[in-house]
């Protein structure tokens, strides 16, 4: 289904580059799509943006990678949570939604009633023996960072009627031995089923300084 001009992304049209427009098809018009995007191409942004157009409930899965369990971290686990979906609060904010109002936790429980509340937070170390259905959104940030076994700990548990976007970036790896993460190796494994797209993102809005610093690597 291609970009509308009367839809959510029309106020956004005149920034969006090509392969933004062909990412946000994609999200629309596939069940899974994977994106190999540098910083600052705007691919939460975007994802969030299309959760909201399509009117699905949104779930939000990231990595505790400097930790090796977020379990071992004090506080309540919306409190554990906090830190690790500031880029999805972010990207609320962008799009004109308030964060505190939309997102569904134990201190909005009033938004949660009368159904302004539509995000979902979760890590993957609590993803164990969960089904995400019910024709949810679900965006897997920052895939580089979560093992093979995470990954598929996670993607094995979202039924058929959900869609899928999955976002890393194949240069910017936190795991220490990055030989195990599992973003390459299922782009890879789905980049031919039907269902599934690869997208790539290459422009950074940030500006020249952030995109020169992205393009240093190291062993």
């Amino acid at each position: 289904m291609p970009l509308q001009k009367n839809h959510l992304f029309f106020g956004y049209g005149h920034k969006l580059t090509n392969e933004q427009r062909k990412y946000i098809d994609s999200m629309i018009d596939n069940q899974l799509t994977v994106v190999n995007a540098f910083s600052g191409t705007g691919k939460t942004t975007l994802a969030v943006m299309v959760a909201k157009y399509l009117k699905r409930d949104l779930v939000y899965i990231f990595s505790p990678c400097e930790e090796k369990t977020l379990g071992f971290t004090p506080g309540t686990v919306q409190e554990k949570e906090s830190k690790y979906i500031v880029p999805l609060k972010d990207a609320l904010l962008e799009i004109g939604e308030i964060p505190d109002r939309v997102i569904i936790s134990e201190d909005n429980i009033d938004n949660v009633k009368n159904g302004n509340a539509w995000v979902y937070t979760m890590s993957h170390v609590f993803a164990r023996g969960i089904n995400i259905k019910g024709n949810k959104f679900v965006i897997i940030d920052e895939s580089q960072n979560f093992t093979r076994g995470e990954l598929k700990k996670v993607l094995t548990r979202i039924h058929d009627d959900c869609i899928i976007v999955m976002i890393g970036h194949d240069g910017q790896c936190d795991i220490n031995d990055k030989s195990k993460s599992g973003f390459v190796p299922y782009l890879n494994h789905f980049e031919n089923e039907e269902y599934a797209n690869v997208c790539k993102l290459n422009v950074n809005f940030r500006g020249k300084l952030a995109t020169h610093a992205d393009k240093l690597e190291w062993e």
